[in-house]
């Protein structure tokens, strides 16, 4: 059955939410310029109130890696998400399991996807100047037909109603949601939530 991560929490109402919907983890937003940017205490108090079966995976956009390793031991994170333009040799050496997110589906992007050797890789859309949380859709049938070399998480534009078909095509080992479950950036639509995550499953 695919994982679902549920992206971009603010609130711990919002997390527990995410966790009664059935998310199996949830993303917390450490770049500074996104709308979902969690406050580090606020970021703490969520983790702190998770029950042991749902993970929390820090997301950072081109942070130095003294600010990640300090944000992830001060927070107590269970993966890292680089989102940003980091090279292979960055995602390298980490105490966490590691997620690059790579964005869009060419052949040229997915050749570089390749040469990560990270415990995941998460494909979303691309969008100039946008690092995630764009809302854009990802050409799933390019993806169908890609031997990724990691377990592959789908992410860009899924919403309740279309994630289902995204499982189906796609096969991911995961699906990740930000904005298809929102009111507004960084407030989650409870129902979208727990309709998201059945329709998922049940693909």
């Amino acid at each position: 059955m695919v994982v679902v991560k549920i992206c971009g929490m603010t609130s711990v109402e919002d997390a527990l939410a995410a966790v009664q919907a059935g998310a199996d983890w949830i993303g917390l937003n450490f770049y500074p310029r996104s709308p979902r940017c969690v406050d580090l205490t606020v970021a703490e108090r969520i983790v702190a109130s998770l029950p042991e079966t749902t993970k929390a995976v820090g997301v950072f956009v081109n942070a130095p890696r003294e600010e990640v390793e300090a944000i992830a031991r001060r927070v107590g994170l269970h993966m890292l998400q680089f989102h940003g333009d980091e090279p292979p040799e960055y995602c390298r050496d980490w105490s966490w399991p590691v997620i690059k997110a790579v964005r869009g589906v060419g052949t040229e992007v997915l050749r570089h996807a390749e040469a990560f050797a990270t415990a995941y890789l998460l494909i979303d859309a691309f969008a100039p100047g946008q690092y995630g949380g764009t809302g854009r859709v990802v050409d799933w049938s390019a993806l169908a037909t890609w031997k990724a070399p990691r377990p592959l998480i789908l992410a860009g534009g899924l919403t309740p109603d279309n994630v289902a078909t995204a499982v189906r095509v796609v096969a991911p080992f995961a699906v990740d949601v930000a904005s298809g479950v929102e009111v507004a950036p960084g407030r989650k639509d409870r129902v979208a939530m727990r309709r998201f995550v059945e329709h998922a499953k049940a693909a």
